[in-house]
């Protein structure tokens, strides 16, 4: 009976300590008990939270398509040939690009060897390289000597990017006196002006690729037209 009375004393004097217990103040625990809800209180606390680099169901992030490396064995079997030629190997259009020029503005190329285009074999020399269009395809044409000796597809056709020609032209050092008087000149000419036109702007890149091929891209106004030749005949 003794015993019976001190079991209830003590938890007459325990269960309002226990009431009053918070598991998140900094107090120290004083029983198992107190130790035993704290641990399970904090469990289901993490349970229950996200993780911290969870990404919500309604902000998952976008997968990045990677843009496939272009099949230049494939484009160059798909080209064709072109079928049609010049009279004279004259280009009409020639007249029009340079009547307002100085020089040509067409890129020049120089070949130090042979690069081949299916049945047709362009031997080492200069040639001043120009795109043309023909029935709805691009084709870019090897002149020599003001003539057309080679007819070559462009395989595509793309928008020159922005200030791209000022990144990669040299721009002239002009002197102070230089610049205003550049510059009162092109204030006049938007009037009236005896000056001849600045040419059409024009770049040129070559790059060899595997397995015996070559890539020539033209850059020629607003836009730029891609070639491709082989540097062995097949």
């Amino acid at each position: 009976m003794f015993k019976k009375s001190l079991i209830i004393l003590a938890l007459i004097f325990t269960l309002p300590a226990l009431a009053d217990y918070d598991p998140m103040s900094e107090e120290p625990i004083t029983s198992p008990d107190e130790f035993y809800k704290e641990q399970q209180e904090q469990t289901y606390s993490e349970e229950t939270e996200s993780p911290e680099f969870e990404y919500p169901s309604y902000n998952q992030p976008e997968t990045v398509e990677v843009k496939p490396t272009k099949n230049y064995p494939e484009i160059y079997r798909s080209l064709a040939p072109a079928t049609h030629s010049y009279l004279h190997g004259i280009d009409p259009d020639q007249y029009y690009d340079m009547k307002d020029a100085t020089w040509a503005p067409y890129p020049l190329l120089r070949l130090n060897s042979y690069i081949y285009f299916k049945n047709q074999s362009i031997e080492p020399g200069y040639y001043l390289l120009t795109p043309r269009e023909h029935k709805g395809s691009w084709y870019l044409l090897f002149k020599q000597n003001g003539k057309v000796s080679h007819i070559i597809p462009v395989y595509e056709r793309d928008i020159v990017p922005e200030f791209f020609y000022e990144k990669h032209l040299p721009q002239p050092k002009l002197t102070g006196a230089q610049k205003v008087h550049m510059g009162v000149l092109n204030f006049l000419g938007k009037f009236k002006s005896t000056k001849r036109k600045d040419p059409i702007k024009s770049y040129m890149e070559i790059t060899d690729l595997e397995n015996h091929f070559v890539s020539i891209v033209i850059y020629y106004g607003n836009h730029k037209y891609s070639t491709i030749f082989r540097t062995v005949k097949l």
